[in-house]
């Protein structure tokens, strides 16, 4: 048996954000958790640190295949700039480069307390490190292509990469990009497709540049594609939400859809997408990046307005395309820092339980008995117990 203790325990067990001052955890040697409690005596514990101990993170939107792209975009070039560096970038490195960074991707995760991971791919590149990795990973196989005469041909592709992953071991399925990337034919096809797993993972209002482009058919995204010589979604006068929404309907997928729905970003969203999604959704998630949201476009998401909506709020990283580091700990301290009114506690249950919530993993998300979620040491708090530029986090 090993016991750990901590001036702040963050059990997070059926939802509560409140710490156990001077808690322990007692875990079997295989993880379980056996107990959780208050010391009697925090001099005499045999482990006791001076921080927080908390379950293990789940990063709930993730590009792991893009690591080889640190250091290489340029900041603030706001959606349509990112795009173009994307496509200019993607392929700019060896298979070998490509795999070393993924591996020394997961593995620094890993240490800092990532215990699972919703990953996008568009290729099998890291199918293999995965496959082998102690992380535990469900991977959305994204799907791109704004010619809906190519439908047929994209679908067959995803379905052979989706029983590649499988072969490996991996959970996977497909899922939709965003309402620009794909015709409305494909965005229903592969929606209805992917919801087969129970799981679907879809970039949603993740700038104004987005929704002038759907609503207005205006603004640097269609220029961009008009530019481009590339295909234009219809203009709706809605939300881009509102556009994936009814494209689902009009794709035969019965609302309000019965499955874990994760919206990445929202940065947009307001109560009427909120309302939306609800009914659109029995099991809604939002994922926030917000460091990705600031290397894009310097801007965050409505976080006190989404989190009074009631729709569980995951943390994600993002892809190393837009990103300085995949650190769940730093999107946290970012949200502290723009809305100090979140509490330690709060912030933690999105970066761990909810996750797993949104992932189906009951065994984690919660030092609570019979659970296996890891441990997660989190140093250098400040007075009040909250998170410090000086904070790191370990898995322990």
């Amino acid at each position: 048996m090993k016991r750990f203790a901590a001036s702040y325990l963050y059990t997070l067990a059926d939802g509560a954000t409140e710490p156990v001052r001077n808690g322990f955890v007692e875990m079997s040697e295989s993880g379980e958790v056996l107990r959780t409690g208050v010391c009697d005596d925090p001099s005499a514990e045999p482990v006791f640190f001076e921080g927080a101990l908390c379950p293990g993170f789940v990063n709930a939107h993730c590009h792991a295949e893009l690591s080889y792209l640190k250091g290489k975009f340029l900041k603030g070039s706001g959606m349509a700039g990112f795009i173009d560096q994307i496509n200019a970038l993607r392929d700019c490195t060896s298979m070998e480069e490509k795999k070393r960074s993924i591996q020394e991707a997961m593995d620094l995760m890993y240490s800092r307390g990532v215990v699972a991971m919703a990953d996008i791919s568009n290729c099998s590149d890291s199918f293999d490190i995965k496959a082998a990795h102690p992380m535990y990973t469900r991977t959305f196989l994204e799907v791109f292509g704004d010619d809906p005469e190519r439908c047929p041909e994209i679908l067959e592709g995803v379905k052979a990469l989706s029983r590649e992953a499988e072969e490996k071991g991996l959970d996977a399925a497909p899922t939709p990009h965003a309402c620009y990337t794909m015709s409305r034919r494909l965005l229903g096809e592969v929606s209805a497709l992917g919801l087969r797993s129970g799981f679907l993972s879809y970039h949603s209002e993740e700038s104004d540049e987005e929704q002038q482009m759907i609503r207005s058919g205006s603004g640097p995204m269609w220029d961009n594609r008009v530019r481009n010589g590339l295909r234009t979604p219809p203009v709706t006068g809605t939300s881009s939400l509102q556009y994936f929404i009814d494209t689902l309907s009009s794709a035969g997928v019965s609302l309000p859809v019965d499955g874990h729905m994760l919206l990445v970003h929202e940065c947009e969203m307001d109560e009427e997408g909120v309302a939306a999604a609800k009914a659109a959704f029995s099991h809604p998630f939002i994922a926030l990046c917000p460091l990705s949201n600031m290397f894009i476009h310097n801007s965050l998401p409505p976080v006190n307005m989404l989190r009074e909506s009631g729709i569980p709020l995951c943390v994600g990283t993002d892809s190393l395309s837009s990103n300085d580091d995949l650190s769940i700990l730093e999107e946290l301290r970012c949200l502290e820092l723009f809305f100090p009114s979140l509490s330690l506690g709060e912030l933690l249950s999105w970066g761990s339980r909810n996750g797993a919530l949104f992932l189906g993993k009951t065994a984690l998300g919660e030092l609570s008995e019979g659970k296996r979620p890891g441990l997660v040491l989190i140093d250098n708090l400040d007075s009040e117990g909250r998170l410090t530029h000086k904070s790191s986090s370990r898995l322990l």
